[in-house]
């Protein structure tokens, strides 16, 4: 069967043979010398197939299982920070900590930008997405413009003789990789400095069939496989090498978001100065939940355990989904809304995600049930199933958060309307569409030239470049003026 390996390659073969997956070398006597090395570099990548197999048959039994007899509650008010009601001093210091660490060339920013504009009708990558504000800037222009502003009023404050730098990991997909690239090139990076974005890979996991013991043929020659969640980003912190450059360039601060939030405010100092300055390990911002019935995870804290976790809202029960806050009613109880939006301190990953990576424990596979185009092997034809017919496996980023002490972990509750309007669905959805995130946008903008005394035309949204303003900052110069519809700032 493997007359045309090399010697070296066999254990490829023991190792799956031993996981009982022998059927995915079914084809492998037909393939040409280029194809068997391209499927067995593919599976070389797959360090332990029987404990993948037996971990996955684990992960079913989890699935099935209910969660939601576990205690949550909110987190100790200790923990907890609200810039809803803020007091200026707390506020203008948790900044001047945050702008010190910037200046002090500390901050990293990490981005997971793996997906791709399925849902919004669009193959490309989500940060490539133009929502159609005035300016048409897509997404990654404005968060590149945003790190490129919060460099600058960081060099003002302190004097500096040149640009403090603020290093941005881009975490890509296989698919996305190319054209991500591509797209910073052709845009002359935006400004930034080619030498400050670094892009890497978010790893990949095979897809079984239903029952989670076998892995799917993808062709002849490949399996199927899909990207390994967001959870994924700590494995490939590792293995490609950024935490070590992170540790290199003797960066401290990390954080991180995903592309698809329009009105993320990156590299935020005043949430970097209230992790440092309390201590944190890892901190997460948070916005408040609109009403009990919004499919959204929570940050909680387990009372069992006394360790904060993340609740998907399928794992709360309608009660606890509605109880009101006993000491406000107007809130409800639960409401810290995760909007995939952290703080980590270097540190923490630097010890950490060895012990994350090789344990299940605090990084499960999550199942998804889909339908996944494939090979039969009764017909040896390629199909496209009707009905889902195998399992992909997902890990999530916030699963290791137990395994922070609670102690050393924060939240921050942030405005909504200033900080979260998330890309995903394609018009004509009820929310989360471009035209949502564009309104949010220009909403904002107009608020803060409103602030600062300057007249908007009745009913009419001003855009502010990410250039001219980073959070509502440095608009004297709109007071007294009049501004009309799609008027860029």
């Amino acid at each position: 069967m493997h007359n045309m390996t090399v010697e070296s390659q066999q254990y490829i073969f023991d190792a799956f043979q031993k996981a009982n997956q022998s059927h995915i070398f079914k084809y492998y006597n037909q393939l040409n010398v280029d194809e068997q090395t391209h499927f067995l570099s593919q599976l070389a990548a797959i360090e332990n197939p029987s404990k993948l197999v037996s971990t996955v048959s684990d992960a079913i039994k989890f699935s099935s299982s209910n969660s939601s007899s576990k205690n949550f509650t909110q987190l100790p008010h200790e923990q907890t920070a609200s810039t809803l009601d803020l007091d200026p001093e707390t506020s203008q210091h948790w900044s001047e900590l945050g702008f010190k660490a910037i200046a002090d060339g500390e901050v990293a920013v990490l981005l997971m930008a793996g997906g791709q504009g399925t849902r919004l009708g669009s193959s490309d990558p989500k940060g490539c997405y133009d929502v159609s504000l005035p300016s048409h800037k897509p997404l990654f222009q404005i968060q590149a413009e945003k790190i490129l502003k919060i460099q600058q009023l960081t060099q003002s404050k302190f004097n500096l003789d040149k640009l403090p730098t603020v290093m941005w990991y881009i975490m890509t997909s296989a698919p996305t990789r190319k054209s991500t690239e591509e797209f910073f090139t052709q845009h002359k990076f935006f400004g930034l400095d080619p030498k400050q974005v670094v892009f890497f890979n978010q790893g990949t996991l095979p897809c079984f069939n239903l029952s989670g013991d076998k892995i799917l043929l993808q062709s002849k020659n490949s399996i199927c496989e899909s990207p390994d969640g967001n959870g994924g980003l700590y494995k490939a912190l590792l293995n490609n090498g950024i935490l070590d450059d992170m540790v290199n360039k003797n960066i401290k601060h990390i954080h991180m978001y995903c592309v698809d939030n329009a009105l993320v405010k990156v590299a935020d100092p005043l949430f970097l100065g209230f992790a440092i300055d309390k201590q944190f390990d890892l901190a997460t911002k948070v916005v408040r939940k609109r009403d009990a019935c919004e499919s959204v995870g929570l940050i909680v804290l387990n009372d069992d355990t006394k360790r904060p976790c993340v609740i998907e809202y399928s794992e709360i029960s309608q009660e606890l989904a509605e109880k009101r806050d006993p000491k406000d009613d107007s809130k409800l109880f639960l409401r810290a809304a995760n909007i995939v939006n952290h703080y980590y301190s270097i540190d923490l990953l630097t010890k950490m995600i060895p012990e994350w990576i090789s344990s299940q424990e605090h990084l499960p596979f999550h199942i998804a049930k889909k339908k996944i185009p494939s090979i039969d092997l009764k017909t040896d034809q390629f199909h496209k199933p009707e009905t889902p017919n195998g399992i992909k496996l997902e890990q999530f980023i916030f699963d290791v958060f137990t395994s922070v002490e609670l102690s050393k972990f924060g939240c921050l509750e942030v405005e909504r309307t200033d900080e979260f309007s998330p890309l995903k669905n394609a018009d004509g959805a009820k929310n989360d569409t471009p035209t949502t995130c564009r309104q949010h946008y220009l909403e904002r903008g107009t608020k803060w030239v409103k602030e600062n005394g300057g007249k908007v035309e009745e009913g009419a949204l001003v855009e502010i470049d990410p250039l001219t303003s980073y959070g509502g900052e440095g608009l004297e110069f709109v007071k007294g003026k009049t501004f009309t519809h799609g008027n860029i700032i």
